[in-house]
């Protein structure tokens, strides 16, 4: 199954409860150039029909699942995502080294697969909600260290706030930032804690920008989408 792939580092997030609206702002970002992101909610209320539906508006899919089990399962998890033609799939870093390199295994080294990168610090975690959970460091530090067990099991890059663009990036020029927690100037920062704009984060060294809100509620997704592209360091604008 050919893999389709995203003109723009912009990647809306698809946070909706069922197909119907999914879909519909699908249909406004065909042709955008974007990539979308299903997650947990929309993938658990249409299953893979929903990437078909996708696919089918030719539009890549970044499947965010965050697989985090025991080394089989996530394995096997990974390889089924696989096989949905998901442009880009993950798993948690913090799932150990065993697990994150079962994945990698699952799905090959080839680039003919999708790209495989690991969540590192979720967006809505801050130093002290860290320590709540046992992790008294700040976040660039975990970051950091996830991070670096990613890379040295072989996948594609890791999820990241802006902040920890920098730290990312240190670990070498092809090692991806997926980069959640962006909001256009204007825009309300909702339930993320560590956030950036779309100009800084790519000026920072994000190489996908996952966008939700600021994208899915405007009145043309397409042209909101044109509208951060613009903004971006060394994007040209689509005609």
């Amino acid at each position: 199954m050919a893999i389709l792939t995203p003109a723009l580092p912009i990647i809306v997030a698809l946070d909706y409860a069922n197909a119907t609206d999914a879909l519909a702002t699908a249909r406004a970002l065909r042709g955008s150039g974007c990539a979308v992101k299903v997650g947990k909610e929309l993938f658990t209320a249409e299953g893979p029909s929903i990437l078909a539906a996708l696919r089918e508006l030719e539009l890549p899919v970044f499947l965010d699942l965050k697989f985090h089990d025991i080394p089989n399962t996530v394995a096997g998890a990974c390889r089924a995502a696989a096989g949905l033609g998901a442009w880009m799939i993950n798993v948690h870093a913090s799932g150990g080294r065993d697990m994150l390199s079962a994945a990698r295994d699952a799905i090959g080294g080839d680039r003919h697969g999708p790209l495989l990168i690991a969540v590192t610090v979720l967006t809505s975690l801050d130093r002290p909600r860290l320590a709540e959970v046992g992790l008294d460091v700040e976040p660039a530090a975990q970051v950091e260290r996830l991070a670096r067990l990613t890379r040295d099991c072989g996948l594609d890059g890791v999820v990241c706030s802006p902040q920890e663009l920098a730290v990312v990036k240190a670990l070498g020029h092809d090692f991806l930032a997926v980069t959640p927690g962006v909001r256009p100037p204007g825009s309300a920062q909702d339930d993320q804690q560590r956030i950036a704009t779309p100009a800084a984060a790519v000026s920072a060294g994000a190489d996908y920008l996952v966008i939700g809100r600021p994208i899915t509620r405007a009145p043309v997704p397409a042209e909101a989408v044109a509208a951060i592209a613009a903004s971006l360091p060394g994007i040209r604008r689509q005609d």
